[in-house]
């Protein structure tokens, strides 16, 4: 993996730039879909091609390595093939789900001991084996295994988890480098910076990250309980450290203002289910604002669902019949307002790369926050 970067803002931190990989190229800023379990819920990979404009989906460690399980991807040459998606896949180490099950795993310096939350097996997930499912699910990207602590922790519980963190990212960058590409094409890992709200372990973590001289670089542990001023924060903190050369990845974030304010302070890659989840319960992203459908005041109105939206359900589909799939429990109602979020999200950042790349990018995002933060 290379990253081409093309472009930085006079007025901000934020960049334009391209990473090649084996499955094609990503064209940053970019927004990734969420796949937990091998799908996008309720998208088809056509509409992810063609309506979304996706370039890049996840996947998740934890969820695939239990459903349907490492033998089986490795069988079928990788979750590409397995799915049919044929772009770049990332996948979460699943370090984030196997430290939310707080009641169901032991932690160790060895590694993280947790039960399945479909069956109640035993697994035990360690910095190698995590490596090792993550190459046989043929990520192109890969991210290390590290404990995300809540964004309330005292510092002193924020210290010693980020002394694991790094303990076990030296083991598995040792892993990764000793073990080889699969299923015919190249694979890459991303370490993740840590620290909670704590600046001097940002700051560590950060300094600790840029020395391994990685093909990227992630921030986690954000958007996880601490107030959206101290994110932001931390965002400036990590990336005055973090390689200017390399891409950045903010984990787990978020709303589209969020993105906006990241992508102003230098990060180039977002994932989070909030286009998905919340278009599943009738909440919908426009840039005049978020629409609960499921309002009364939607169920007289047949203008399109959104005119000046980029997708094909957003011009053929009234907001009136939108909402009468919701109210009905039709199926189709939660497919077309996950379409619709995801072809925004895409648009959102598409949008801010042009903006950064013809010089506008700062007025263009006050502009867009205070209309994307508006409630219609």
């Amino acid at each position: 993996m290379t990253f081409d970067l093309q472009h930085t803002d006079s007025n901000t931190a934020a960049r334009a730039g391209v990473i090649h990989t084996d499955h094609g190229d990503i064209h940053t800023p970019i927004f990734m879909p969420v796949g937990t379990v091998g799908s996008v819920k309720g998208v088809l990979h056509r509409d992810l091609k063609e309506e979304v404009q996706a370039e890049i989906i996840l996947g998740n460690t934890y969820h695939l390595y239990l459903r349907p399980g490492t033998d089986v991807l490795e069988q079928a040459g990788g979750l590409h093939r397995f799915s049919g998606w044929d772009g770049p896949i990332l996948t979460d180490s699943g370090g984030f789900q196997v430290f939310s099950l707080a009641e169901n795993r032991k932690l160790t310096a060895e590694g993280c001991e947790f039960r399945s939350h479909i069956d109640g097996s035993k697994h035990f997930f360690t910095p190698e084996s995590v490596m090792d499912i993550q190459r046989k699910i043929g990520a192109d990207i890969i991210m290390a295994f590290d404990e995300c602590p809540p964004g309330t922790a005292e510092y002193d519980y924020a210290a010693k988890s980020l002394k694991l963190t790094q303990r076990w990212l030296e083991r598995c960058v040792k892993r990764f480098d000793e073990t080889e590409d699969m299923h015919g094409y190249s694979q890459t890992l991303f370490p993740i910076v840590q620290g909670c709200v704590y600046k001097d372990l940002r700051r560590q973590a950060a300094e600790h990250v840029a020395s391994l001289n990685r093909d990227g670089n992630a921030i986690g542990g954000l958007a996880v309980g601490e107030p959206t001023e101290q994110m932001y924060e931390m965002i400036e903190v990590v990336n005055e450290i973090l390689p200017k050369d390399k891409p950045r990845y903010l984990m787990g974030v978020g709303t589209p203002a969020d993105i906006l304010e990241a992508i102003s302070r230098g990060v180039d890659m977002f994932d989070c289910v909030m286009p998905t989840r919340n278009g599943r319960n009738g909440m919908l992203f426009t840039s005049d604002g978020i629409i609960n459908i499921r309002n009364q005041k939607w169920s007289h109105d047949f203008s399109p669902i959104d005119s000046e939206g980029v997708s094909y359900v957003d011009h053929h589909y009234a907001k009136s019949y939108l909402r009468h799939l919701f109210i009905s429990g039709e199926m189709l109602g939660p497919q077309l307002a996950s379409i619709h979020n995801l072809a925004f999200y895409l648009w959102l950042v598409h949008e801010a790369r042009q903006r950064i790349m013809d010089g506008s990018f700062a007025e263009w995002k006050r502009t867009m926050i205070a209309k994307v933060t508006t409630r219609l």
